[in-house]
């Protein structure tokens, strides 16, 4: 893609067209992924504590537990994006929700008949997250076929909002759902929200446009391949994925770390940490409700690097708390942590589906998820190391300060001469250019 700036147009805004509280497609795809996420978050509650209280499980049991649930991303994540490109998405994630409904509805099942036990909840897992991972490259890959290219910031912005109240409420009412019906009855709130999700697609109107033909010689490999070297010869977005990769290393190192600086160095109650941690949802959720204005008033593309450089610089002070009222200090840098974070992903995001040609969506969106979130778990390692070696707090500000440098990726880069997303990319744009 050559002077992609002189390509730039306004995405980002509902200034023109219909807008999307008026298409009901988008709406139905929206009500059925709330209700989905607020199910998977009670889920995140639930499954660990069936594992510790029903099953009695250790320590390390539910740490692989919890591992089985992203194991897939890393291991099938490719593959997921090739098939992805040459199926029809819809169809994909209306059988993900079905599978996923029965795999989940199968553990308070079990628990009722009393043959519960930890092979099947890590089954259990490990195939919820297969079907995870290609519900989500077909989800943000089928978006951008449903609604027109300068509805998207606006159309991301509204799903990562529920993805922060999600990440809110879930818990909270995960909680409530297990303290009145027990851990595997509250699962059973998670495996009828596919219920939901299922229902909402089968009544989106729009057909999507039916997946290019294949030639004979296109194996697996190659169309894998090609979704590397596009992503990867792309100037921005290879630059795109180094940032949020990175920024995703030091986010698992501070994630890491936040729970044992409440607890060892703040002395913080257990009962308030829940309370504390909720800033950082409350900020996602301004995030996801402002990133389309701000987009309009910075830039959808200029968006991207601002939102890492100047709107995030503040989230040190979290590191900087101190036992007393100085411990407010933590939820307001997570809560400026998570704001920002959740500005850059949408127009992120947004900026990934307009230059990406259709045929390559989902080779594209699995390719970045493969590299991104495989660094979370290393982050969480490095945490932990030098949490011990160099002491908790200046630890947590390391990984503040690194998650912020990853701007710079993003900020020498083309973007940089950029104030919006270029125009969607067409069909026939060759792979592996920039």
């Amino acid at each position: 893609m050559t002077d992609v700036a002189k390509d730039a147009q306004g995405v980002g805004s509902e200034t023109d067209g219909q807008s999307l509280w008026r298409q009901p497609d988008f709406l139905l795809l929206w009500s059925g992924q709330t209700v989905s996420e607020m199910g998977s978050a009670v889920t995140e509650v639930a499954l660990p504590l069936l594992a510790l209280v029903a099953l009695d499980a250790s320590t390390f049991q539910v740490g692989l537990l919890t591992a089985a649930t992203t194991l897939a991303f890393a291991v099938i994540a490719l593959p997921a994006g090739a098939m992805v490109d040459g199926a029809a998405k819809r169809s994909i994630m209306i059988v993900c929700d079905v599978l996923r409904l029965v795999i989940i509805g199968s553990v308070p099942v079990a628990a009722a008949f009393g043959v519960l036990t930890m092979a099947q909840l890590y089954v259990v897992a490990l195939a919820a997250g297969v079907c995870s991972v290609f519900f989500d490259v077909s989800y943000q890959s089928y978006l951008p076929s449903l609604i027109r290219a300068d509805h998207l910031m606006s159309a991301n912005g509204k799903l990562g909002t529920t993805q922060a109240f999600a990440q809110l409420g879930g818990p909270s009412l995960g909680g409530g759902l297990v303290g009145l019906f027990g851990a595997a009855g509250a699962m059973t709130a998670d495996a009828l929200s596919y219920s939901v999700s299922v229902l909402s697609v089968l009544g989106i109107r729009a057909r999507e446009e039916p997946p290019p033909a294949r030639s004979a010689d296109e194996t697996l490999r190659r169309r894998i391949a090609e979704g590397l070297k596009f992503v990867f010869g792309h100037s921005i977005l290879r630059r795109v994925v180094a940032c949020t990769g990175t920024a995703n290393l030091f986010n698992g190192m501070d994630s890491a770390l936040a729970m044992v600086f409440l607890i060892r160095v703040l002395h913080v109650r257990p009962a308030l940490t829940g309370l504390i941690m909720a800033g950082a949802a409350i900020g996602g959720i301004a995030g996801g409700a402002f990133a389309g204005r701000l987009a309009k008033k910075v830039g959808s593309a200029r968006i991207i690097w601002v939102s890492v450089l100047v709107f995030s610089a503040p989230q040190v002070i979290a590191a900087a708390a101190w036992r007393g009222w100085g411990v407010l200090l933590f939820p307001l840098g997570w809560g400026i942590a998570y704001f920002s974070g959740m500005v850059y992903n949408i127009a992120q995001l947004s900026y990934r589906q307009s230059v990406t040609p259709p045929e390559m969506m989902g080779r594209m969106n699995a390719a970045v998820r493969w590299v991104v979130w495989g660094t979370l778990p290393l982050g969480g390692v490095l945490g932990g190391v030098l949490g011990t070696l160099i002491g908790v707090r200046p630890a947590l500000c390391l990984a503040f300060i690194g998650s912020w440098a990853a701007g710079w990726f993003v900020f020498f880069s083309p973007l940089r001469h950029m104030r919006d997303v270029p125009r969607p990319a067409p069909a026939s744009a060759p792979v592996g250019t920039s």
